[in-house]
Parts: C-alpha cells; structure tokens; sequence
C-alpha cells in the first residue's frame, strides 16, 4: 500500500490549526447578548470573554496528558495541581480573578485509589491557593491518564488585558526570572554523572519550578488594575514565541526590541547551563513553562507601578513588525518567534 500523500496536523502545528479553525469559525454568524466584539477577537487569546454586563465572564480550557505533559518524576500530586495552574494562568494573563474550575478525567483502569486521591490533592490545593472553587467535572476511562480543565474567572470590562494593544513606545515587561523550569527539565533529563557537582539546593529549587509551577494570578490583577498596561500574554511557550503571539495580535503593525542583558536570567540557569554544556539565553527565550507574564506598559505609568508589582523592564515596544535582540556586544540581531509548540514535527 502507498503511503498517504495526505497532509499531516505536525506538518502544520499547533498555531496554524487554530488559526485554520478561526477562519472556518468565523463563517457562522450568530447573535447573542452574551457576544461583543472582544468576544470573538478574544478567540486568538489565551481565555474566551463572555459578555456579562459592567463584566467579562472569562473562559480558558487545557488539557494535560501523561505522555506529554508529566515527566515520571512528577508525583500524581503535582500533576493535580499542574492541571489548575495551567488553566489560572490564562486569567492571569486577561488580568481577571478566578472563580472555579472544573475537571474532567480520562484514567486507566488500573490507577490506584491512593493515586487518584492524590491528583484530587494537588487539584484542591491549588484551588485553595488560587481562592477558586472545584465546581465539577467528569470521569472517564483511557489507556492514558489525561486531565482537562475548564476554568472561569471575571473580569471588569475597563479593565481586561488582551495580546492586542501594544502601542510605539510602551515598555516591554516580565514579571520574573526566566529560564528556571528549562533549567529543572534539563536536569531531569541529565545523566547522574552530568549532576556530580551541581549544589544540591540547587538542583533541587529549579526542579521544583519545572514540576511545580506557579500561575501568576495577583501579579494580573495588579496588571489590570493599574491602567497602565497595554497587552498582556502568559509565557508558557517561551519568550520569543509569546512576543510573537503580541505582535500578530496587533496586525504585524508593531514590533519588539529587547536587551540581552536585561533579561532576568538567575544565577542557578547560568550554573546549570555552564554544567550541562547548555545555552542560558535559549533555556530563557525558548524552553518556555516560566508561567511569568509578557506585558507592555505604557511608557509615562512604568516608574508609577512597578514598585507595586514586580515587574523587569527587557525592552521597548517599535513599529518593525519583528523581534529585535540587543546583545550584549550591542549589535541587533533579528530572531524569529521561536519556541515550544504541540503537533509540530520538530520545536527547535
């Protein structure tokens, strides 16, 4: 039998297959007092805004599986919490509150009790840490673990952060260290004799941030309150792919220029890098599940905010349509928004 000629969801990725979906979406025409114009623009977001009077319901959904998403070394605990937090941080990056969460299942049939009560713990507490509620969910039976969030939080519609609205000008912004979960997921997947004289605390700190990461709810309502910001996007794909998610959101009519030596890289990814023989500036651009966010910032508001909210200035928002780094030589290079994407046949 001759191989299929049929093209394949990897030739084309993750990114493109939405953007396909949009485009055949957008050929249904409806009404609904529940529907605006943000409504159907945040269909290239990272959560869906639902029309609820002086407020936006906000939508977003993730799914995790085993095989993808939980290195062995993450416990059922930590997977549990990994499906809330994922989900949290789209609010984060609308700037909206968190209301509940509801999950749905797919196990295999042999899974233990005590495993399943312990991906029930990591749900509930990150729960509790994101003062949001289990409100319902599903089970069902699969060869593989899988587990799917549907997350609602709110939002005041003054108030709502898009990927769209960076202006000439604005300050580029994130909100923490870069770099630490590539650094925990490298030393997973390093060899015992590669880790010999790597510091024990260490090891141990980035690992943390590789299988427990943390949604930056507080810091996107800080974000959404100040009136200050202009676009906002969460980083869990890596730097440049996020920075590319802004400046496609804006019709290609701005551009991105950032400083290598402002990027807040911590001292623990430069040990690990130099270490394990890897590149600092590509766990920090490209590895991405930093979970920090991306924001622009109004250029006269930055110094009146950022003593509220952590905040590390990387650059500045321009009319070039591309990224530009500023290395540390001070020559421009122009970089193409790379990271990490589901269905693509090769990330990097």
């Amino acid at each position: 039998m001759m191989p299929s000629k049929e093209q394949k969801i990897t030739e084309l990725g993750e990114k493109e297959l939405i953007k396909r979906l949009l485009k055949r979406s957008q050929n249904i025409s409806f009404e609904s007092p529940f529907f605006d114009n943000l409504t159907f623009k945040s269909l290239k977001d990272d959560a869906a805004l639902i029309n609820f009077g002086e407020n936006y319901l906000v939508a977003t959904t993730d799914l995790l599986t085993r095989s993808a998403h939980f290195p062995r070394e993450m416990s059922y605990q930590q997977m549990g919490k990994k499906i809330v937090t994922v989900n949290v941080s789209d609010l984060a990056a609308m700037g909206a509150s968190a209301l509940g969460i509801i999950i749905a299942m797919a196990m295999p049939s042999d899974l233990t009790i005590s495993n399943f009560d312990a991906i029930m713990d990591g749900i509930l507490q990150a729960c509790k840490q994101y003062n949001m509620a289990l409100i319902g969910g599903d089970t069902n039976e699969s060869d593989e673990l899988t587990l799917s969030g549907t997350c609602l939080g709110m939002v005041s519609k003054n108030e709502v952060l898009m990927k769209s609205g960076a202006r000439e000008g604005d300050v580029v912004a994130v909100t923490g260290p870069l770099g630490l979960a590539a650094a925990g997921f490298e030393v997973l997947f390093a060899g015992a004799s590669e880790l010999e004289d790597l510091d024990p605390e260490i090891k141990t700190r980035v690992i943390k941030n590789a299988l427990e990461p943390e949604a930056q709810l507080e810091k996107g309502l800080k974000l959404s309150n100040s009136g200050a910001a202009t676009s906002n996007t969460d980083i869990t794909d890596g730097l440049l792919s996020e920075m590319g998610e802004l400046i496609d959101s804006s019709g290609s009519s701005i551009g991105i220029t950032f400083h290598e030596e402002l990027l807040p890289i911590p001292p623990e990814v430069h040990i690990i890098s130099q270490v394990l023989d890897k590149n600092p500036l590509n766990m920090a651009l490209t590895y991405g599940e930093d979970f920090e966010l991306l924001v622009t910032i109004q250029e006269e508001k930055f110094n009146q905010i950022k003593d509220g909210i952590e905040l590390h200035k990387i650059g500045e928002v321009t009319s070039s349509g591309q990224i530009h780094m500023v290395d540390k030589e001070g020559k421009t290079k122009i970089l193409a928004p790379r990271g990490y994407e589901h269905l693509k046949k090769s990330n990097f």
